[in-house]
């Protein structure tokens, strides 16, 4: 199945939210955008799907986590998907001293910071994981550790299938490895074989949405100063707010 023929479900509309990763202005922005589409247009049904990578890097993370809480919680049609970052701050919480070190290295200071666990260079290079663990499950609201526990890795509608980085090419969806589905990268980035549906994905930044037969980058480096792109689908169109 190949972009331009791939179709939504009869009727509904679909958003795609690339990776956030604490930015919560643009975050509030694109469902702005997305609310102003709706009145504009109106769909019979719709879909709103972010693709994971909620926290790290970025300085917003616990108002990102609560913005989404709020989000799922007015309205059922808001999908939340889980991305490796996500994973990492859920390991970081279950079992700091063998997810501490990575969980730090890929951004996790600025998650803690924006709980109010701020770090010196000497703690950041030295402090105990499992203490600074047990500090931000002191401050994390128990709503938003649930939340990112009970995150799905995909969700598929019509011809389209949802998830963080990708897919393993010629592995059935039904075995595919939950680490593929939040981590890989060249073995699907590169694969050009039809899935039997369109992947829409984030994970690894672009410049700009890559769009290809098979798959839809919409991880756009957002914390890196780039946008936070939000894909629109209906039918078998496609475009971007």
């Amino acid at each position: 199945m190949w972009l331009g023929q791939a179709r939504t479900p009869e009727g509904m509309r679909l958003y795609a939210i690339g990776d956030v990763h604490g930015c919560d202005d643009l975050l509030a922005e694109a469902h702005d955008k997305i609310a102003r589409d709706l009145e504009s247009r109106p769909a019979a049904d719709y879909r709103i799907i972010h693709v994971g990578d909620y926290g790290d890097r970025g300085p917003d993370t616990a108002a990102v986590i609560e913005r989404l809480i709020g989000l799922v919680t007015a309205d059922a049609r808001v999908v939340c998907l889980r991305g490796n970052h996500d994973e990492l701050l859920v390991g970081f919480l279950n079992d700091p001293n063998r997810i501490g070190p990575t969980f730090l290295a890929n951004g996790g200071d600025a998650t803690l910071a924006s709980y109010g666990v701020k770090l010196g260079v000497m703690a950041m290079l030295l402090g105990d994981p499992a203490k600074l663990s047990a500090r931000l499950a002191e401050r994390m609201p128990v709503s938003d550790r649930a939340f990112l526990q009970a995150l799905p890795l995909t969700a598929r509608f019509g011809d389209y299938l949802f998830c963080h980085a990708g897919i393993r090419p010629g592995v059935p969806l039904e075995r595919q490895d939950p680490d593929d589905l939040t981590w890989i990268r060249d073995e699907f980035l590169l694969s050009g074989v039809d899935h039997g549906f369109v992947v829409v994905h984030g994970h690894t930044p672009a410049s700009e949405p890559e769009v290809l037969p098979n798959r839809i980058n919409i991880d756009t480096g957002a914390v890196f100063g780039g946008r936070l792109t939000c894909l629109v689908l209906e039918g078998t169109d496609y475009g971007f707010l």
